[in-house]
């Protein structure tokens, strides 16, 4: 009988620890590394020839919205297709549990907006077969799944149970009682396998306000009281466990800085602040982060940022687009049915106000923003022309020139708004901090016009291997090990004896990301954008290989991994 399951022999291991890479071997058994070194052929049932290959450990991506993909998608792809082995669900206070059955159909209208997660899909996708956290949970374990699950615990589903959906969208303070069940509810989650609470705190308007519900209201999270932060803070130091995922963002940068470092202190456990990233006209913004972030770290506190470092641009039209919030007067022109929205996106009253407003955080200056997909033929003119250039060619701003073909279209024009990080000095900047983790993937998020899951094949591709930023052995450990120890994952995230079979075998001179495809392939007949990879041999998830020559093998070995490891905690904890 073979003392392996398989094993993958003769490629390059960069381990995730950032020792140096060396050549090796490596045996699986029962979904565990269970040795590593020499191995003989005819030591195992199956052998890998991982010749001329980097073998790696699978990649975390500690910021995805897959709470309903994962009900249709056991890949949750696109992730699953550029190596991520393992995802944190849950993220920014959003969720689908604890849910009371009369309110499914809103807690899902929720997510149309702020995550752009269209509600056919959900409707036809979600079992709904839970009501409680843990029932969710239960759910999650009995679905095939070909990556790990982390959950977090979203703190917007707890406010409107505890305290009915007016008051918590209201952002009255919790009475002492209702502080209470919010945080039993907290320990009976986490009891159950969540890994610690998120929550967005954007301000209910202004150039801040960027992600909002679908009728262009705050989330609850956005306007709960301060108090109910730290007494979730309380939790966690009380349990010793678990870790905090806060996007934050009130307008006042030392206040803000002043109340994740409060929480971390708190609490004594790690917070996961959101996010880092380099706007070109402002340089000033990420340098500033990035000093005070080290900062925290010389005064022992575990804040943590993840960077954004895809320039992964979004596609877009105006049926789902969602990402022009910070302005209130687009936020109210591109709310409403699609009646509403034709309507109100023609009407020449607004458009002063439109002019006056327009949006630049989310994606740069509106001006450079592209046609790629006009649908009429007298307007394929404009094909590939930025709003401003098609201006001058037509005598009308960039405003009308946007919307008077997006109206004349009935909504279905495409337009292409490129990140507003691409000086790729200022993206050198952020990768030279060693504790900034890479990611924000939002996947099974913004569907229709993002594809940021493709960040770790672009990480290899373009920070490693194109601009030599950083080494191969730096860019595996900030892919996988270090999201891992700040995310709880429970042995994961390094190439070790004993640790889970989480592996990507890839070959680093010809891994590339492929074009932008238009998939018709979710629930309730919707599509969605992708972007492939290729390059990856193989991906095994708890020593199975689930991608192979990077396609689907429809091996379903993934795991809830509750409290980071997949092992549900004996008892309740009860507050002291």
């Amino acid at each position: 009988m073979a003392r392996y399951d398989r094993v993958i022999r003769g490629g390059m291991i960069v381990d995730g620890s950032r020792l140096p890479r060396f050549r090796g071997d490596i045996g699986i058994k029962n979904g565990v590394i269970a040795e590593i070194g020499q191995i003989a052929a005819s030591d195992a049932d199956e052998v890998i020839d991982a010749t001329g290959m980097i073998v790696a450990p699978g990649f975390v991506d500690l910021h995805t919205h897959y709470d309903a993909q994962l009900f249709w998608d056991p890949y949750c792809s696109i992730s699953s297709w550029h190596g991520i082995t393992s995802v944190v669900i849950g993220n920014c206070g959003f969720g689908f549990a604890p849910v009371k059955p009369e309110m499914r159909e809103r807690s899902m209208m929720t997510m149309t907006r702020v995550e752009a997660i269209p509600m056919a899909s959900m409707k036809a996708g979600m079992p709904w077969d839970w009501v409680t956290y843990p029932e969710f949970l239960d759910s999650v374990e009995r679905t095939p799944k070909a990556i790990n699950i982390l959950p977090y615990v979203p703190i917007s589903p707890l406010l409107i149970w505890v305290m009915g959906f007016e008051a918590a969208k209201a952002g009255q303070r919790p009475t002492e009682a209702q502080h209470r069940e919010i945080c039993r509810l907290l320990d009976e989650a986490m009891d159950a396998g969540g890994c610690g609470w998120s929550a967005q705190r954007l301000p209910p308007s202004g150039p801040a306000c960027v992600q909002r519900d679908f009728d262009g209201t705050p989330m609850p999270t956005d306007v709960m009281h301060d108090d109910t932060c730290r007494e979730l803070a309380k939790v966690l130091r009380r349990r010793n466990d678990g870790f905090m995922q806060m996007l934050l963002v009130s307008g006042d940068n030392a206040a803000d800085r002043r109340f994740y470092e409060e929480m971390a202190e708190l609490s004594g456990r790690p917070m996961i602040m959101n996010v880092v990233q380099a706007f070109d006209h402002k340089p000033e913004i990420h340098r500033d982060t990035m000093k005070w972030l080290n900062g925290c770290r010389e005064k022992g506190l575990r804040v943590i940022a993840q960077a954004l470092t895809t320039d992964a641009g979004f596609t877009f039209t105006f049926e789902n687009w969602n990402l022009f919030d910070d302005s209130q007067a687009w936020c109210d022109a591109t709310t409403g049915t699609q009646a509403e929205r034709l309507a109100k996106l023609a009407d020449p009253v607004r458009r002063q106000a439109l002019k006056d407003n327009m949006p630049r955080n989310a994606t740069g200056p509106l001006r450079d923003i592209v046609i790629v997909g006009p649908k009429l033929e007298k307007n394929k003119a404009l094909l590939d022309h930025t709003l401003a250039y098609a201006g001058q060619k037509t005598g009308k701003h960039p405003v009308d020139v946007m919307l008077d073909m997006a109206v004349e279209e009935n909504l279905e024009t495409e337009f292409f708004a490129a990140p507003p990080n691409g000086n790729i000095e200022h993206l050198r900047e952020i990768v030279s901090d060693p504790y900034l983790m890479f990611g924000i993937s939002d996947g099974g998020a913004h569907t229709k016009f993002l594809t940021a899951g493709r960040y770790p094949t672009e990480t290899i591709c373009k920070i490693v291997r194109e601009h030599n930023m950083i080494t191969l052995e730096e860019a595996h450990w900030r892919l996988s090990a270090l999201p891992a120890d700040v995310a709880g994952f429970k042995g994961r995230g390094v190439l070790r004896k004993g640790a889970p079979a989480d592996i990507v075998v890839y070959d680093y001179e010809n891994l590339k990301v492929m074009p932008d495809e238009v998939l018709h392939d979710l629930p309730g007949g919707e599509w969605r954008r992708v972007q492939r990879a290729s390059g990856y041999k193989y991906v095994l998830v708890n020593g199975e290989v689930t991608v192979k020559d990077d396609q689907q093998t429809d091996r379903f070995s993934g795991q809830l991994l509750r409290n980071g490891s997949g092992v549900r905690r004996p008892t309740a904890m009860a507050a002291e």
